[in-house]
């Protein structure tokens, strides 16, 4: 049963916030602690990324799939935040790839459904998701920004103690997600998960082609995407920026006031102009990242960090509303994990082999490198996914 109670919207903006400062606190800057001080190769830092995509590509639809039948969303999420925590806190220990990769490994496997679980939690209790749920969303990615600048300022950009900080907020989450309000599983226990995926509503999404181009595109922007998470605090090191992981939560600045924007744009707009300048951003970001290199500005690098609010909001987070505005609510954690998947599955997995060869490929002598090179593919191919996204996708009046 639905409610849109304040204290209730408090409780799932203390969620978001919880979340997000778990995967904040050592998802940026991770690369650099990697390279710096374990010596890892920047193939190695691109496999680490990469079993992100590993995870995400069994990991949340499997545990969704338990959610939708078995068990109430707030236990799991209790589960496999405690988990987390644990193999966090392990991970400071660790000082050789072949020990670290299996555990970070283990570890993208409990959190990473925490996403789709905690997103769709939200949508079952919200009367109005194209308006409540940005507004409580809006609260993961203030605590991006507060723990980036926090590791920025504390100086511990390249120190372990970003795991001790995230298995700790873990840990926490934990606790919290105790007093989160009962969301029972939606799937009858007597019933087929098989057959309602081959109901008439779901057969009728598979025969929508508009949908189909729409999970594609955006699947094949995490390529792209991959670049960022995995490579530009390091490169902001190389640049010589100062105080860089704070200098990149002005993407989540921007992120903040495109998230409080969007009920309005989807009032106004059409979804395929909203979906369109997000997945062209994600492309055009990176072409100012080797401009600002190539001309040694950082104005263009500013503006490249700003612009990943609107990437991420118009592209990533308006597709997974409309998502499950259009699924049947039993399916509702499967879908969420299905997403997950897409945007953090084989996608991000392609574009971190091809980032972590590409960044070992134009590394100097002296440990640097030709980041211009580097930022090209992800520029075009970027420009290229909207291209073919503004090209194939046919939106109705509303949509």
């Amino acid at each position: 049963m639905k409610n849109s109670n304040k204290p209730l919207h408090v409780k799932l903006a203390a969620l978001q916030f919880l979340q997000h400062l778990v995967w904040g606190s050592w998802f940026v800057t991770g690369g650099s602690y990697m390279s710096e001080v374990l010596g890892f190769t920047g193939r190695e830092v691109g496999m680490v990324y990469g079993s992100t995509a590993i995870a995400a590509s069994f990991s949340p639809f499997f545990i969704g799939t338990i959610a939708d039948k078995y068990f109430s969303s707030e236990k799991v999420l209790m589960l496999l935040h405690f988990i987390g925590g644990c193999l966090l806190l392990t991970l400071p220990y660790l000082d050789t790839y072949i020990l670290f990769y299996p555990v970070m490994l283990l570890y993208l496997l409990t959190y990473l459904p925490t996403f789709s679980l905690a997103h769709g939690l939200c949508f079952y209790h919200l009367e109005d998701t194209k308006k409540d749920f940005p507004v409580i969303r809006v609260w993961g990615t203030v605590a991006w920004i507060g723990i980036g600048f926090i590791i920025s300022f504390a100086q511990i950009e390249t120190s372990s103690a970003m795991f001790q900080i995230a298995g700790v907020s873990a840990w926490v989450t934990c606790i919290f997600c105790y007093f989160l309000p009962s969301t029972p599983p939606q799937m009858n226990r007597d019933s087929s998960w098989w057959q309602a995926l081959k109901g008439p509503k779901m057969k009728a999404l598979r025969k929508d082609r508009s949908l189909l181009v729409l999970l594609i595109c955006v699947g094949l922007i995490c390529i792209p995407s991959a670049y960022y998470y995995s490579f530009v605090n390091l490169f902001l090191l190389e640049f010589g920026a100062v105080y860089p992981t704070a200098k990149m939560s002005l993407g989540q600045m921007t992120e903040i006031v495109i998230m409080l924007l969007l009920p309005f744009m989807l009032a106004r707009w059409r979804l395929k102009y909203i979906i369109w300048i997000g997945l062209l951003v994600w492309g055009i970001r990176y072409g100012l990242f080797a401009l600002g290199q190539a001309t040694s500005t950082e104005f263009w690098i500013w503006i490249g960090l700003l612009l990943h609010g609107i990437a991420y909001v118009c592209s990533t987070l308006t597709s997974q509303i409309y998502l499950d505005t259009r699924v049947p609510p039993e399916l509702r954690n499967t879908a969420q994990g299905f997403f997950t998947l897409l945007t953090q599955g084989s996608g991000v997995l392609i574009g971190s082999l091809i980032a972590g060869n590409m960044v070992q490929y134009f590394a100097y002598a002296n440990g640097e490198h030709d980041w211009i090179n580097i930022w090209m593919f992800p520029f075009i191919f970027g420009v290229g996914v909207a291209i073919l996204f503004w090209l194939t996708f046919k939106s109705k009046r509303h949509s």
